[in-house]
C-alpha cells in the first residue's frame, strides 16, 4: 500500500500494539480486559448456529462431479481474497491469530472467520480485538487516509472514460508519487484470479453442459482482462444441474461511496422442481412495473427482459457471500448496462432459507408476536417473500437523467443506496405480492400469513445490525409502518402485532417514497429517510432484548468442499 509517512506511522503503532507485549499494570488491564472481552465472544459465537449445508450431487454426471470439485476450489480463493478487500491488516492478523492455539485465541479466531475480520457486524461493527482501530468506511478499496472530498475533487478533473474507471466496480484507488490512481482488479488481486481461472478453466473442459462452459470460460477470462461484460451475459444465460456464481458483485463493503465490488461466490446445485414452480413470476415482471405506485413517467415502458428465476441448493460460499449474516436469496448482476439488456437473475437458496426460518423465525415470533398472531407464521409466505424481494429489484428507477446528465441511483444515492435499496425491494416485495394475490396469481390463503412473517422477519433482520444494508433498511421500514398504525405495539406485554385494515395502504405509500427518491436521484430525501427512520426505537429494543437465547444466523460449514486444497 501507498500511504503517506504519517499514516505509515501511525499504523506502524497500531500493528505493533497486535503483537509487541505492554508493560507492567498495562499489561495486567490488557489481560483483564481481554479475558472479559474473551468471555463475550463466546456469547457472540453462539448467536451463529452451527449448520451443515449440502445437497445431493447423486444426479450430477461423473465429469459434472469433478467440475463441481474444481468450481469450489476456485470459490475457496475468494475467501483471501476478499479479507485483502475488507482490510490491508486482516491477511497479518489472521495468521497471528492462527498461531495462538489457547482456547481464548481459537475463540478470536473463531469470531474472525465469521465477520471476515476483526470487527463484529452484528454489533455495529465494534472491534472485538484489542487494538484493533475502527472499521474504515473505505475498507481496502481507497487509500486509508482518503477523504470524499478528495476523492471527488480528483474525480471532477478526469476524463470520461477515466471517471468512469474510478466510480467503477472493479478498480481500487492507490496513491502513485502522491497522486490518486485507479489499478484494476486482474492487477491488484493477481495471486488469487490468476489460479482461480486457471481452476475454473479445468472445470469449462470437463463439463458437458454448454452455457456452464461458456460461463466458466468467460469469467476465467473476466479474471484477467478486468472486463466482466461478456461473462455476466453469459451467467444470466446459465442453465445447468450446477450453478455458480463466482466474481465482484455487491458493493455493501465500500461504506465510502458503494462503488466498488467485492468478491463472492455461490456453487449451488439447482432444485428443478421448485423452479419451475416459480418462473412463472418471471413473466409479470412488466405488468409489476406498468402498475408501480409511482409518477408513470418513472416507470420503465420496456424492461430488458423476462428475469430468469432459479431454486438452488447451496453446495460452498466463499468471500462477500460468507461472512456474518448468510445470504437467503440474490438478485444480480449489477451493473446497468446488463439489466438493461437482459434483465437480471433471481437465485433463491432453499435450503438456507429453510434452516434460518426453522433456527431463528419461529423462536423469534414466539417471543415478540401478539399470541393470536403467532400461529399465521409460515415457510411458505416467508420463502415466497423473499423470492419477490430478490424480484422488484430488478424493478423501478435504475438508469436516470438528472439535470441533462446520464447517471444511476447508484450513484446519485451513494453511500445511501444499498440501505435505501434495500428497503425498496422488501416494502416493493410485499406490495408486488398483494398485487399478485388480488390478480388470483398468487394464492389468496396467502394473505393471512404474508404481513405477520414480514413482521416477525423485521426482527430478525434488524438483529444483524442497522451498520449493515438490509438491517438498517429493515429498521426505516418498521417504524414508517409503526407511525403509520399499519404495526401495533402492545405496551403491556411487549408484543407486535399486524394491523389488516392498514397495512396494504402503508406498504403501497412506503413503496412509492422510496422509489420516488431513488427516481430523482436525490442524496438529501434518501439520507434523510435513513436518518429518521433508520434508527432502532425504545419498543424495538425491548422486543429485541429478550431474544438473547434465540441464534440470529446460522453457520454453515460445507462437506462438499473438504479435500479441495489439493486442487488449488
Amino acid at each position: 500500500m501507498r500511504n503517506r509517512p504519517f499514516v505509515k506511522f501511525v499504523w506502524f503503532l497500531v500493528l505493533t500494539s497486535l503483537v509487541l507485549p505492554a508493560g507492567g499494570a498495562q499489561r495486567r488491564r490488557g489481560r483483564m480486559n481481554r479475558a472479559s472481552n474473551d468471555q463475550s465472544l463466546a456469547a457472540k459465537i453462539r448467536r451463529f448456529a452451527p449448520t451443515v449445508v449440502t445437497a445431493d450431487t447423486s444426479r450430477l454426471t461423473p465429469r459434472d462431479r469433478r467440475a463441481l470439485d474444481r468450481i469450489i476450489a476456485a470459490a475457496a480463493l475468494m475467501d483471501p481474497l476478499f479479507l485483502r478487500q475488507v482490510w490491508a491488516g486482516n491477511p497479518a492478523l489472521k495468521a497471528r491469530l492462527e498461531r495462538d492455539t489457547s482456547p481464548a485465541g481459537r475463540e478470536r479466531l473463531h469470531y474472525f472467520k465469521i465477520n471476515a475480520g476483526p470487527w463484529s457486524r452484528l454489533d455495529s461493527e465494534e472491534p472485538f480485538i484489542a487494538g484493533v482501530p475502527a472499521k474504515p468506511p473505505q475498507a481496502n478499496f481507497y487509500p486509508e487516509d482518503i477523504t470524499k472530498e478528495e476523492f471527488d475533487n480528483w474525480v471532477q478533473g478526469l476524463s470520461a472514460e477515466e471517471r468512469e474507471r474510478a466510480t467503477g466496480f472493479f478498480y481500487v484507488i492507490r496513491r502513485d508519487g502522491g497522486q490518486l490512481k485507479s489499478v484494476p482488479y486482474s492487477e491488484e488481486y493477481r495471486e488469487f484470479l490468476e489460479p482461480a481461472a486457471r481452476l475454473l478453466g479445468e472445470a469449462a473442459r470437463l463439463t458437458t453442459n454448454r452455457t456452464l462452459k461458456d460461463f466458466l470460460t468467460k469469467r476465467a477470462a473476466a479474471f484477467a482482462s478486468n472486463d466482466y461484460y461478456e461473462s455476466d451475459v453469459a451467467w444470466m444465460d446459465l442453465d445447468a444441474p450446477i450453478d455458480v456464481t463466482i466474481g465482484p458483485y455487491e458493493t455493501y463493503e465500500d461504506g465510502l461511496f458503494g462503488y466498488k465490488a467485492a468478491f463472492e461466490a455461490f456453487v449451488t446445485l439447482r432444485d428443478d422442481t421448485e423452479s419451475a414452480k416459480l418462473a412463472r413470476f418471471s413473466s409479470y415482471l412488466q405488468e409489476l412495473e406498468d402498475h408501480l405506485p409511482i409518477d408513470a413517467g418513472y416507470r420503465n415502458p420496456k424492461l430488458g427482459g423476462a428475469a430468469p428465476i432459479r431454486v438452488v441448493n447451496e453446495v460452498f460460499t466463499s468471500g462477500d457471500g460468507n461472512r456474518g449474516v448468510q445470504t437467503a436469496a440474490y438478485n444480480l448482476p449489477n451493473d446497468e448496462r446488463v439489466v438493461k439488456e437482459k434483465g437480471s437473475k433471481l437465485v433463491i437458496l432453499k435450503n438456507v432459507q429453510h434452516e434460518k426460518f426453522t433456527q431463528t423465525l419461529i423462536p423469534i415470533s414466539r417471543v415478540v408476536l401478539a399470541p393470536a398472531q403467532q400461529h399465521d407464521l409460515s415457510f411458505d409466505a416467508f420463502f415466497t417473500h423473499i423470492l419477490m424481494h430478490e424480484v422488484v429489484h430488478g424493478l423501478g428507477p435504475h438508469s436516470l437523467n438528472v439535470g441533462g446528465r446520464a447517471t444511476t441511483v447508484r450513484l446519485e444515492l451513494k453511500e445511501n443506496h444499498s440501505a435505501i435499496e434495500e428497503a425498496k425491494a422488501d416494502i416493493a416485495g410485499l406490495w408486488a405480492l398483494q398485487y399478485l394475490i388480488d390478480k388470483g396469481v398468487v394464492p389468496k390463503s396467502l394473505e393471512h400469513s404474508l404481513y405477520t412473517t414480514y413482521l416477525a422477519s423485521t426482527f430478525r433482520s434488524v438483529r444483524f445490525g442497522i451498520t449493515e444494508a438490509h438491517g438498517k433498511g429493515i429498521a426505516v421500514q418498521f417504524n414508517y409502518l409503526l407511525d403509520k398504525d399499519a404495526i401495533r405495539y402492545d405496551e403491556r406485554v411487549g408484543t407486535f402485532s399486524v394491523n389488516p385494515a392498514r397495512i396494504k395502504d402503508a406498504v403501497r405509500d412506503l413503496t412509492h417514497d422510496i422509489m420516488t427518491l431513488q427516481a430523482e436521484g436525490s442524496y438529501e430525501k434518501a439520507k434523510a429517510l435513513l436518518d429518521n427512520y433508520g434508527v432502532v426505537r425504545p419498543q424495538m429494543q425491548s422486543a429485541l432484548d429478550r431474544l438473547g437465547s434465540v441464534p440470529v444466523d446460522i453457520e454453515p460449514s460445507f462437506p462438499l468442499a473438504r479435500g479441495q486444497q489439493a486442487l488449488r
